[in-house]
């Protein structure tokens, strides 16, 4: 638990409250698309514009905002992640270090790094919070205590923390108690190798928990999670459009790769296993058999999933708007939704039914072990939503009767 060193924040003024409040309002049930700035003319034609909206991370990011909003009229939600935690680590000190090669050494870099977004146009600023490793108390409390002394709850609170956070109790009820005293969002995002929330048995539980539990939660560069995260509460979420942008890998470490090398043809997404695969790699499954027709708003019927087999041009815009689109369709059909359990309840049918297809595409290619399950698919399928109490207690009044 948290210990009482940790200033509570202030009170806040009218003024800031509804300034929060329409920040909030600008970014409630979106599922944002968290892209490099090269790669935004690849999505962006392809967004729900009442649902979706942009969050760009690396080089460049807040030159392209800037040019989207002044050049390009942009008027959609837009973010700009600092991303610092992709090359230094949070510490007690230094929650928000120093990370910009131009910066003096006497600048603040929390407040630099705010003012920066907000002159470019962010729909919120982030704080450039540094990687938040294992159990690292006292980064997070100085973090937390840094964000609830600026008084402003309009600004989104980056938590860029190590999966095992999420591994057993006690870190995740500190975990709570720390985000708990900051009222504005807190947008977490999950540090691990390859799929973070595959590396526990309880980790994707104890998401939902925190999603539950921590007013305005959002979770950011993630993958199919975000769903998830979404149907379980979050105030917003973000589906990274590259491998490197649904995961963190924390600063110091090399990333791993499923494939051992370079990809020689772009990521597509498989609707009815909902996992991405190489196009390269959906080819060769399917050189014997016919491969599924799309028939999302890009494709329209007339592409198959073997037909992205390279990264010459245009494939992988192709391959962009392909994911994008099966990805919006999927907000617009939860968004169709009233939140809470029916939710919940879709969001595990769809990932149950994806889970049992996977044989059936293998025995129908004659392919036993072609396409395997992964395994955060298996544990969100394995999360049934809890009843809500008016059903339970309807159910059992009947059953009395």
């Amino acid at each position: 638990m948290t210990d009482s060193s940790v200033p509570l924040p202030r009170q806040r003024s009218a003024e800031a409250s509804r300034t929060a409040g329409e920040v909030l309002d600008a970014l409630r049930d979106r599922m944002l698309l968290q892209v490099s700035p090269a790669r935004v003319g690849q999505v962006q034609g392809h967004l729900d514009p009442v649902r979706s909206g942009l969050i760009l991370c690396g080089k460049d990011a807040l030159r392209k905002a800037a040019r989207l909003r002044r050049e390009e009229a942009y008027g959609g939600a837009l973010l700009v992640d600092p991303a610092a935690y992709e090359v230094s680590a949070a510490t007690g000190d230094a929650p928000f270090p120093h990370v910009a090669s131009d910066a003096l050494p006497f600048d603040d870099p929390l407040e630099v790094s705010l003012a920066e977004q907000r002159a470019a146009g962010a729909t919120a600023p982030m704080t450039p919070t540094g990687y938040i490793h294992a159990e690292d108390s006292d980064a997070l409390r100085a973090a937390v205590s840094r964000v609830a002394d600026l008084d402003d709850p309009s600004v989104v609170f980056a938590v860029p923390i190590d999966v095992a956070w999420l591994r057993d109790e006690e870190p995740v009820r500190q975990l709570i108690a720390f985000l708990r005293l900051v009222k504005g969002p807190k947008a977490i995002m999950l540090g691990g190798q390859m799929d973070p929330l595959a590396r526990y048995s309880k980790a994707v539980g104890h998401l939902r928990r925190v999603i539950e539990q921590v007013p305005d939660a959002a979770l950011l560069r993630t993958d199919l999670a975000a769903f998830g995260a979404l149907a379980a509460g979050a105030t917003f979420t973000a589906f990274g459009t590259s491998s490197k942008l649904r995961h963190i890998v924390a600063p110091g470490e090399k990333a791993k790769t499923g494939s051992g090398g370079f990809a020689t043809s772009p990521h597509v997404l498989y609707p009815e296993l909902m996992s991405f695969f190489l196009g390269a790699t959906l080819a060769k499954r399917f050189a014997a058999s016919p491969a599924p027709v799309c028939s999302c708003a890009a494709c329209l019927g007339a592409r198959t999933l073997d037909s992205f087999t390279s990264l010459h041009s245009p494939l992988p815009a192709a391959a962009a708007a392909h994911n994008v689109a099966v990805l919006m369709s999927w907000l617009c059909a939860l968004d169709a939704l009233p939140k809470g359990s029916a939710r919940e309840l879709w969001w595990h049918e769809r990932c149950k039914a994806a889970v049992d297809r996977h044989p059936l595409v293998n025995a129908a290619i004659s392919q036993p072990n072609a396409f395997k399950v992964p395994e955060q698919l298996k544990r969100w399928a394995l999360a049934a939503p809890a009843p809500e109490a008016s059903t339970t207690t309807a159910t059992a009044t009947q059953r009395t009767r």
